[in-house]
């Protein structure tokens, strides 16, 4: 494996509580602007306005996207038919679907012009994620953790292990929630898709580090746990950087040139990558660590 750092000897589990403080920074100002914000749950979750246009000649959906955007409408647009009908969803209430249908129509009339279209439907969509699925989908979730936190205890014979592993996911999808929630950004099945994989990045990274503390501990069994957990983190350090800014960088840009569409995406990505190579190195170790050497 080609390294990108040669040989490094930074002793992590000293800086272990700057990086619990970090954490909790990050964690509190997640928890402040979910309480006074909220989070910002899109139309999959809240449903709402659905309105569909038929138009003369195609359109370029750039066009429509830009002419919702001119009067701070955030839609969501499909186009059929060769692109001269369009489906335009706005979030909002039942009772305010007329509402929103004429402000969509007079977004239209303002920012397309030469063109004329007709509606052909206005109504109102549910929600694609209901109460029954949300329960379903929680219950997966926590079942799923439980399973890592099995499947660690029994791969390292350590349940502690797999513990800090799910804290540190849970770390991870949480920071993103929270930037999510601090920028205003809409929570969407697609960001749930990327929360998931979020999960897995970050649970994954944490095995391979995990590993090389093993085999660390059958060839040096007599060496101290904190020198033990740094040998180990620098010697797959190289391999965390490569990998982790490989996708660093993919998903920088998609954020950058990926286009509205999964701009939100890629910023939940970019987040999550960042976080959970942190999360890593700052978080799981140092917990094992911490829970290990408690009152000595």
């Amino acid at each position: 494996m080609i390294k990108l750092i040669k040989k490094t000897n930074i002793n992590f589990i000293a800086k272990r509580h700057i990086f619990f403080a970090i954490s909790g920074i990050l964690a509190v100002s997640g928890i402040i602007s979910i309480v006074y914000k909220g989070i910002n749950l899109g139309l999959d979750f809240t449903g709402g306005t659905m309105v569909q246009v038929q138009f003369e000649k195609p359109v370029d959906i750039a066009l429509i996207r830009k002419a919702a955007q001119s009067e701070k409408i955030e839609a969501v647009i499909q186009s059929f038919s060769g692109n001269t009908m369009f489906s335009i969803k706005v979030k909002g209430k039942q009772e305010e679907v007329n509402e929103i249908a004429n402000k969509i129509l007079g977004a239209l009339k303002n920012g397309i012009q030469g063109n004329n279209f007709t509606e052909e439907k206005r109504d109102f969509v549910g929600p694609i994620v209901g109460r029954e699925l949300t329960k379903k989908a929680v219950f997966a979730i926590i079942l799923s953790l439980f399973g890592i936190i099995v499947y660690v205890a029994f791969r390292f014979s350590n349940p502690i292990w797999g513990t800090a592993g799910v804290i540190a996911l849970l770390h991870d999808v949480f920071v993103t929630v929270g930037a999510l929630s601090i920028t205003n950004r809409e929570l969407d099945l697609v960001i749930v898709a990327a929360l998931l994989t979020i999960a897995g990045y970050s649970i994954n990274d944490t095995i391979v580090i995990f590993d090389r503390m093993r085999e660390n501990m059958k060839k040096f069994p007599k060496m101290p746990l904190g020198d033990l957990i740094n040998v180990s983190v620098n010697e797959t350090l190289s391999r965390t950087l490569i990998t982790n800014s490989t996708v660093l960088v993919a998903v920088l840009i998609l954020f950058l040139s990926g286009g509205v569409v999964i701009n939100n995406f890629a910023f939940a990505m970019l987040i999550g990558s960042i976080s959970g190579t942190y999360s890593t190195i700052a978080i799981a170790t140092p917990l094992v660590y911490q829970w290990e050497t408690r009152g000595k």
